[in-house]
């Protein structure tokens, strides 16, 4: 197959003649043909982006809903397709794959519901004067997607921003391009008017270092590295432009004594090996107390090794292919590096190809790259902790703060650890993997500013204005 750029309502080729080879992760092949936008496609979307913007947001929340609910039903009679695209050019396993597309219409569901729901604020503090806070679009936005979820991260932005009253352009990631055009289609589809949503494949340094620098793109939402998320807000910051970033993550669980520690193995196994680990708030960290430490290592070694490594169309595969087989070598020499300064591989350290084996390290310590730096694949870390308090301590010795879990029967040490991890999102007795696309999904430190999800969405999509109305003549000072 070959896709095309989706600028202003139109399906176009790319003027510069560069088509890219989309290929399968599983296996190597070509999954698909992609055009890849230059500096004229860019200028095109913008330009489209700008001339739509107030008409757009002009338009009645009737009919913003009405188009996003046709999206949702459109991606809800492709799944098929849409899951298909997401296991041939993502590597994602057979469930993975149906989740995220059967996620993809609830986001747009979920941003239909918030067209009506904008709301502003009333203020009555002066005598003979209204004081209103309205909340408005910001115009021209665009969003720069990941690999790893490229359907459902991409639409986050995309689907609350076009709720918002905003017109968009995305940039999705150059591994995963079709994933992009599956919304392209939905939008297309339900009758979006032309200039509203613009899709533009290409290079970082093309495509997204344009969307960035341009002033009449408002705003720039991201998800991907750290790295690249702080040269973003460097850059938008020196022209005052809003942004948002959902970076990287090691984020921990914490299992304390008097949980189950059968159900700690299947919530820590679901937490690091989902999508091969490739998830931002995915479990690389297990941080358990010293009275069932042994105890966990043991169970959850023999869990990893249960995980079935393999094609990703087959429905019970739960480890599928890196998205490149470069990763496995990074993981490689992070897994050197620990067991050379002290830590034990229970299982895994192997890969063939991009398939890298589950896993499990344990004695892993802070003079240890792996304690710290992100691995991005299906690698976990057991550390031993003396008590909760150290627990906690361990678990807040990290520059990301993205999703932790805490295991424990104890409700009320449960709400106190909690408020003390630095994080973004707290998961109490369950995976640090979890999303809902109606909550604040962000993290803190270097994992993010911004909170992306339902009305969170909308108030990072918007501007607020402050409106007076004076109804009885004003008193003065001269």
């Amino acid at each position: 197959m070959e896709y095309q750029l989706y600028i202003d309502g139109q399906w176009k080729n790319t003027v510069s003649g560069k088509i890219i080879e989309d290929k399968n992760p599983a296996d190597g092949s070509i999954f698909a043909k992609v055009h890849f936008a230059g500096e004229q496609e860019v200028e095109e979307a913008i330009a489209a982006a700008e001339r739509a913007k107030e008409s757009w947001a002009n338009t009645p929340t009737s009919e913003r809903e009405a188009i996003l609910w046709r999206a949702a039903d459109w991606m809800q009679n492709h799944i098929d397709e849409v899951a298909e695209v997401l296991m041939g050019e993502s590597g994602s396993a057979f469930g993975k794959a149906y989740f995220e597309a059967g996620f993809a219409v609830d986001i747009f569901k979920t941003a239909a519901g918030e067209c009506r729901r904008i709301f502003g604020e009333l203020q009555q503090q002066i005598s003979g004067e209204i004081s209103m806070m309205r909340r408005l679009p910001l115009g021209v936005v665009a969003g720069i997607a990941p690999f790893n979820f490229p359907l459902i991260l991409a639409l986050k932005k995309v689907a609350f921003a076009i709720a918002a009253g905003n017109t968009f352009i995305l940039k999705p990631a150059s591994a995963t391009p079709v994933s992009g055009v599956m919304i392209a289609k939905a939008l297309d589809a339900a009758g979006l008017p032309a200039g509203v949503f613009n899709l533009v494949p290409g290079s970082g340094d093309v495509v997204g270092n344009r969307l960035i620098e341009d002033k009449r793109v408002k705003m720039i939402a991201f998800t991907g590295s750290t790295e690249v998320g702080r040269n973003i807000a460097a850059k938008a910051s020196t022209l005052f432009k809003k942004y948002s970033l959902e970076m990287g993550g090691k984020n921990p669980l914490i299992l304390l004594k008097d949980f189950d520690v059968e159900q700690a193995v299947k919530i820590a196994g679901f937490g690091a090996f989902f999508h091969q680990g490739q998830i931002c708030m995915c479990t690389s960290r297990i941080i358990a107390e010293e009275a069932i430490y042994d105890e966990f290592c043991e169970k959850f070694t023999a869990y990893a090794k249960t995980m079935k490594v393999g094609d990703p169309h087959e429905k019970d595969t739960i480890v599928g292919p890196l998205i490149k087989q470069s990763q496995c070598e990074k993981i490689d020499e992070q897994i050197k590096d620990a067991v050379e300064k002290g830590a034990t591989l229970l299982t895994g350290g192997t890969h063939q190809g991009s398939y890298y084996a589950p896993t499990v390290l344990k004695d892993v310590t802070p003079d240890m790259r792996i304690f710290y730096e992100e691995s991005f694949g299906p690698v976990t870390s057991i550390i031993k902790a003396k008590n909760a308090e150290d627990a906690v301590r361990l678990c807040n010795d990290n520059e990301y703060g993205l999703s932790s879990s805490l295991l424990t029967n104890d409700l009320s040490k449960a709400m106190e650890l909690s408020l003390a991890m630095e994080a973004g999102m707290v998961h109490i007795n369950n995976a640090t993997v979890a999303d809902n696309s109606t909550v604040a999904f962000g993290g803190v430190k270097n994992s993010g500013v911004g909170r992306e999800g339902g009305a969170y969405s909308i108030e990072e999509f918007t501007e607020l204005k402050w409106i007076t109305v004076q109804y009885k003549p004003a008193v003065l000072p001269f």
